[in-house]
């Protein structure tokens, strides 16, 4: 079997659990955004063969799933790394230095803010608040979050956590 067999059944696979999740639904109306959610935990991200897909499952026109998608935030039509890196720009982190690290993040991973590395093990991304600013500057790693960063050996440290 081929990569691109085993990449097709794995999609396949995904697809069977999100129709599962969708028909277990007790009412469809008005559950595009949890639809959605549980989409992109599936499949790291929206394409759009997946918002077609949920369209015609909720009987959403596809206009609609990219309306939601294309306006939130949370939502990415852009596949993440394996381990997506959030650096919050809050005022709180911002004025603690937030910027240094996240120019530190660039210049370790090689990728600007929206990229994710060639090999698709990091992916940057910067954030307007976590909520917890006390912790700031704040950094999330997945949903693994670190307080207080402030150095680029900080950074190389976390970064090599992630190395396999």
């Amino acid at each position: 079997m081929s990569c691109e067999g085993c990449k097709n059944e794995l999609a396949n696979e995904l697809y069977l659990e999100l129709e599962k999740f969708i028909d277990e639904l007790p009412e469809k109306r008005g559950a595009l955004i949890s639809v959605l959610h549980r989409a992109q935990s599936l499949f790291g991200y929206l394409p759009r063969e997946v918002q077609v897909f949920v369209g015609k499952k909720l009987n959403v026109p596809v206009s609609q799933v990219y309306g939601v998608v294309s306006f939130y935030s949370f939502f990415t039509m852009l596949p993440k790394g394996k381990h997506p890196i959030s650096v919050c720009l809050g005022t709180a982190c911002y004025v603690r230095g937030a910027d240094k690290v996240l120019d530190a993040f660039k210049r370790q991973l090689g990728i600007e803010v929206g990229q994710t590395t060639p090999d698709g093990k990091f992916s940057l991304d910067a954030l307007r608040c976590v909520g917890a600013c006390g912790l700031a500057p704040v950094v999330l790693v997945g949903d693994r979050v670190y307080g207080r960063i402030g150095t680029a050996d900080e950074v190389k440290k976390i970064i090599s956590e992630y190395q396999e």
